[in-house]
């Protein structure tokens, strides 16, 4: 049975964050034994050559890439760089279900972004449900209160830095391969981190880092994969609410791993800014099926 875009966009989406919780937890795993820019060099030295061979052997490597393309990577991968710095920052000041449940209002935040610089029409139903996604955000993060963490506000730069990633990756053309802009990804990534490593004193890793990095390496690939591939294939409104598996992972891998448990007023919170996106997605949808003669998704 053939398998729609849709389907293939969902699938996508839930090992995309599948892979990056398990990624997350592996680096999590080594907060305050190895320095951060230490452990995103090692992981992006593994990553950039791993990823080099697969788009070697798939051809990427040949592509020719329109000009305005060459600008979008630019600016998709400065925030990505942003994005790593943030959110690993918050990751290892904050239980992992905290920092992955204030990426879920990453739905809402695209929806407001695209309203704003692309401007595509967002109707006043939704915007009371973004509005109430970060009621749900203000819950998690709890600003003005005891159990504040400065590092929450971290986790909110990291989500301004993917809604800048994802949206600029939406817009690339189909002639651009997803795995040469993976590599280049972590080509930044290694090199930025690489050079403010140089400023910090490095730390003596044994066999159990170095089998984090390693794990840490090998989901990071495929979270960075499955996320380019994702914005280029299927509805956004169909797909995006798989964006919450990402949830799911963070509380299981959270107790499990490290014995976390998010507070009664975080998984509040973390609800209502779930079901704020599902509304919004839902209120896209059944506009889409409104329109007359709609056309197919474009894959940029």
């Amino acid at each position: 049975m053939t398998r729609s875009d849709n389907m293939t966009g969902a699938l996508l989406m839930m090992a995309s964050m599948a892979c990056f919780t398990f990624n997350d937890t592996a680096m999590k795993a080594m907060a305050g034994d190895v320095p951060l820019f230490q452990l995103l060099l090692l992981r992006g030295l593994i990553t950039t050559v791993l990823v080099a061979c697969i788009a070697w052997r798939m051809g990427a490597l040949k592509a020719r890439l329109p000009r305005r393309d060459w600008g979008l990577m630019a600016l998709r991968t400065a925030a990505e760089v942003g994005a790593a710095y943030f959110f690993l920052t918050a990751l290892f000041n904050m239980p992992l279900a905290n920092v992955t449940a204030i990426l879920q209002a990453l739905p809402l935040t695209i929806t407001l972004a695209a309203a704003l610089f692309l401007r595509e029409p967002v109707g006043w139903r939704r915007m009371v449900a973004i509005l109430v996604g970060f009621v749900g955000v203000l819950l998690i993060v709890r600003p003005g209160t005891d159990d504040f963490n400065f590092y929450a506000v971290y986790a909110l730069l990291a989500v301004c830095c993917v809604t800048v990633r994802d949206l600029s990756t939406r817009r690339l053309s189909k002639d651009t391969p997803s795995m040469f802009v993976t590599l280049l990804t972590s080509i930044a990534t290694m090199t930025i981190f690489g050079l403010l490593s140089l400023g910090v004193d490095w730390a003596p890793m044994g066999a159990r880092e170095l089998g984090l990095v390693g794990t840490a390496s090998l989901f990071i690939i495929g979270g960075y994969l499955f996320s380019i591939m994702v914005m280029r294939v299927g509805e956004i409104s169909f797909i995006a609410p798989f964006r919450y598996t990402g949830l799911l992972w963070a509380m299981l891998l959270g107790f499990l791993a490290f014995g976390e448990w998010p507070a009664t007023l975080t998984l509040l919170g973390a609800a209502i800014v779930v079901g704020s996106g599902l509304f919004t997605l839902y209120r896209e949808s059944k506009l889409g099926r409104k329109r007359p003669l709609a056309q197919p998704p474009r894959r940029h």
